[in-house]
């Protein structure tokens, strides 16, 4: 049984504490019930962070003409609510020709909410990983003008560097930016054997307010390469690493890991496999 606090879910036996941070799934079909549910861990949702949309008045002073752009990248789904927010409020009507790019399928199939979704013009990567967008954009970047949607606080990236040695037409366009949010309250309560970090971002708001987590006991988890790459720069080694070919999400990946870890601990311990 799996009860619902707040922003946790909690298992009627606890074995560990597993912060999320991301907001809290809204559906009970969620993943994340089954990893409570099999592994007897508490998962605590708080965001490390929130986005904040640029006003129009702000966009403008970028004097980017979206329409000119025959190609759009997204790394997120916030990304696309932004973009399409933006013209909204600017009154821009996007071509039906445009392209769009997406870091994974899921970011792609979310287009749906906004265009009529044709995949000869919406293309992704295969595994999530920036390397698979590279691969795509590879077989498309000739004659392409692209328009990179992202947050004010993401000047200098892998995608952005790949674009500037591939010698690409493209330009940033900056449509909302990261807050931090209260780290310190949740840190406090609780005591976590793992974090799980989806932004560079997030992980940089909890080092802001504990410099030393780096030496601490706690396990990381991190989603995307840019993620990755800031940990391991923080002096921190990811344990647990998504997305791949096999592990889509990050649900995936705590399954595979505390299942490792529950058969190493069997395996020392001579509990006998079950069949």
């Amino acid at each position: 049984m799996v009860k619902n606090i707040g922003n946790s879910l909690v298992p009627l036996k606890t074995d560990l504490t597993i912060l999320i941070t991301q907001p809290a799934p809204s559906s009970e079909k969620s993943p994340y019930h089954d990893l409570v549910r099999k592994h007897n861990a508490t998962l605590v949702f708080h965001p490390f962070i929130r986005l904040e949309g640029l006003s129009a008045k702000e966009f403008r002073k970028q004097k980017i003409d979206i329409p000119s752009y025959s190609a759009v990248i997204f790394t997120s789904r916030n990304a696309i609510d932004h973009f399409f927010r933006m013209c909204e409020e600017m009154k821009i009507s996007v071509g039906q020709d445009t392209k769009y790019f997406c870091i994974t399928e899921a970011v792609a199939l979310y287009l749906q909410k906004f265009i009529l979704y044709r995949k000869r013009k919406v293309f992704f990567g295969a595994d999530g990983t920036n390397k698979s967008l590279f691969d795509v954009f590879n077989k498309h970047k000739d004659g392409e003008k692209f328009l990179y949607v992202c947050s004010e606080n993401q000047q200098d990236n892998e995608i952005v560097n790949w674009l500037k040695s591939n010698k690409c037409e493209f330009e940033l366009a900056f449509m909302y930016r990261t807050v931090n949010n209260d780290v310190k309250q949740v840190m406090d309560k609780h005591k976590f054997d793992i974090i799980c970090f989806f932004t560079p971002s997030g992980l940089r708001c909890l080092l802001d307010i504990f410099p030393d987590y780096p030496k601490s006991n706690i396990i990381s988890g991190t989603f995307g390469s840019g993620t990755e790459r800031a940990c391991i720069e923080a002096g921190i080694q990811p344990d647990i690493v998504a997305p791949s070919k096999d592990v889509p999400n990050m649900s995936v990946a705590l399954d595979i890991y505390l299942t490792q870890k529950a058969a190493a601990k069997n395996k020392k311990a001579g509990v006998p496999l079950k069949s």
